[in-house]
């Protein structure tokens, strides 16, 4: 896959075939675009092409109106276009400037004037532009003056999958992970470097790795206590399970953290890479009367993840 995040360098892209989004979180729906664009492409000797934008257009319109997370990285997500076969992606830096480009601005100078499209796929919902003018019956009127086809993907193809980031979002900061996996055809992940702690683990005997999250703007899921997968950077992956929130027993800072355990793990994580890809929500955060409580429900929580593991194996 060619990934462009310089609009000026994209060079010929022969019969491109191009859906336009800022695809956040390539989940299910987002995934049957991407397998719509590639056979087209593949139809009439083509190369399939996604036209995205960086940062979030949202965070950029308004960005004191909300406090808008990522359901993926800009690394998640090209490995994830990447995995799906997609021939090209061009990452537009979205601007204020940018925003005020009308639908037929975009379509004539950016779409057919630059990359002489060929065919452009979009849902029957789909808008864009500046006041989202653009739309399907937008780019129909276009395409008749214009040296390009449009191709609708059917209402109840999207209606059946009934997905959306916003819907990912919702259940991910609710901690319905399990959710949020079936919208994203995968488990969410979260990836980091592994830094020192407070070492408090060790002496109870559940030594963990403490995550810096790489990307401030990732999502982070509910507090609570997680059955998570966890890939180090050789490249080995341990079953385990996950604390995100402030350990009230252990701290007063009210910072949360996020730590991971790995099941049967000996050895040095500090300053490694780790991706963490979390599958259910086992329970809250409680504060407990003491360590040795403390203790025992680490226990049962171990119990309780590789219960889980046992009857989900990997797939």
């Amino acid at each position: 896959m060619k990934v462009y995040t310089d609009f000026e360098k994209v060079g010929v892209i022969p019969n491109a075939v191009l859906t336009i989004g800022t695809f956040d979180g390539v989940h299910v729906g987002h995934q049957k675009i991407i397998q719509q664009l590639n056979e087209e492409a593949a139809k009439i000797g083509g190369e399939s092409v996604l036209f995205t934008f960086f940062p979030h257009p949202r965070m950029v319109i308004s960005p004191d109106s909300h406090g808008l997370k990522l359901i993926q990285t800009q690394a998640e997500k090209i490995e994830n276009l990447e995995r799906l076969g997609l021939d090209n992606l061009i990452v537009f830096p979205f601007t204020k400037a940018f925003s005020a480009v009308t639908a037929t601005e975009f379509v004539e100078e950016y779409l057919v004037k630059k990359l002489k499209v060929h065919t452009i796929v979009v849902g029957y919902d789909h808008q864009f532009g500046k006041n989202r003018e653009g739309s399907l019956a937008h780019l129909q009127a276009l395409s008749t003056r214009l040296p390009f086809k449009v191709l609708e993907i059917p209402a109840h193809e999207i209606d059946e999958v009934n997905v959306s980031s916003t819907k990912i979002r919702h259940a991910i900061e609710l901690g319905d992970i399990e959710t949020a996996n079936l919208y994203l055809n995968e488990p969410f992940q979260l990836s980091g470097n592994v830094v020192t702690g407070q070492q408090m683990g060790r002496t109870i005997g559940f030594p963990t790795a403490n995550i810096a999250v790489d990307d401030p703007l990732k999502i982070i899921p509910a507090i609570g206590v997680y059955a998570v997968r966890i890939t180090v950077e050789n490249g080995s992956t341990y079953d385990g399970m996950m604390n995100i929130g402030i350990r009230p027993t252990v701290s007063d800072e009210q910072i949360v953290k996020l730590e991971a355990f790995l099941f049967d793990f000996s050895g040095d994580l500090y300053n490694q890479k780790i991706t963490v890809h979390l599958f259910k929500r086992i329970r809250g955060e409680h504060q407990f009367q003491s360590i040795e409580i403390l203790r025992n429900q680490l226990q049962n929580d171990e119990h309780t993840v590789r219960h889980y593991f046992s009857t989900h194996p990997p797939v």
